[in-house]
């Protein structure tokens, strides 16, 4: 129960890391206040968990700002919501760049502000965690405007680990491989895609949403006082080869 009495902001909620991520910081006595564009993941979201749910669309700043400022105040901040939509280089949109950088930079941005002025104000300290990938070390086909937002957030961390560090709060990034939520199973099923992927991993094998969840915890939690502003790579040990 090493979040007892926390409240804690999380975005993305419905789905994958999200959800695995209310899952184990609910069990562990946080109060979570949960951010989702599904209506319907909000609602079993609530019954499975007692959340506070807010149906919010990420893409969109002014709403993302009211949202924040709706949820607090708040003890920490998990910005989990991302898009992904695989095009080619020469094929990205304006509009799938701009709706990538949206939800997975800009986002994170404004909501870490809003938590930060409050926690700022109040003189309190703070944590916040956000989720990017290893796709914001590699350059993966068909991703363009996915892995240049993930790299967008990654700065984004440092320069907020950098500022906020000196006013208590503490800012990490988490980056997973391949993570087994319902629709990566799908996708990643055919033997021929997802071979050469596993053969760069030690273990063997993709993450799961659970694991991913519980680093996000601990990078949240009092024992980890002094981590701030890593990139926490969650990936078998995809990145040494």
């Amino acid at each position: 129960m090493r979040f007892n009495g926390k409240r804690i902001l999380i975005t993305g909620a419905g789905k994958g890391i999200g959800r695995a991520a209310v899952k184990l910081l609910s069990r562990q006595g946080a109060d979570i206040v949960a951010l989702s564009r599904s209506a319907e993941d909000l609602e079993t979201l609530t019954a499975e968990f007692g959340c506070r749910p807010l149906k919010v669309d990420l893409a969109d700043a002014e709403q993302t700002r009211a949202a924040a400022r709706e949820t607090l105040p708040v003890d920490l901040l998990v910005n989990c919501a991302g898009v992904v939509e695989m095009q080619p280089v020469l094929d990205t949109s304006v509009e799938a760049f701009d709706l990538h950088m949206a939800v997975n930079c800009r986002a994170p941005l404004i909501l870490s502000q809003e938590y930060a002025r409050d926690r700022i104000a109040k003189g309190l300290p703070g944590a916040i965690v956000n989720v990017s990938s290893i796709a914001s070390f590699i350059g993966f086909a068909n991703h363009a405007a996915y892995c240049a937002s993930k790299g967008a957030l990654d700065g984004l961390t440092r320069v907020m680990a950098n500022e906020l560090g000196h006013k208590g709060i503490r800012v990490n990034g988490v980056h997973p491989v391949v993570t087994m939520t319902p629709m990566a199973v799908k996708a990643w099923s055919d033997p021929a895609k997802s071979g050469p992927m596993l053969s760069r991993i030690p273990m063997q094998r993709f993450v799961e949403p659970d694991e991913v969840a519980a680093v996000i915890a601990f990078l949240l939690s009092d024992d980890a006082s002094m981590v701030n502003g890593i990139d926490m790579p969650v990936d078998g040990g995809f990145l040494i080869n």
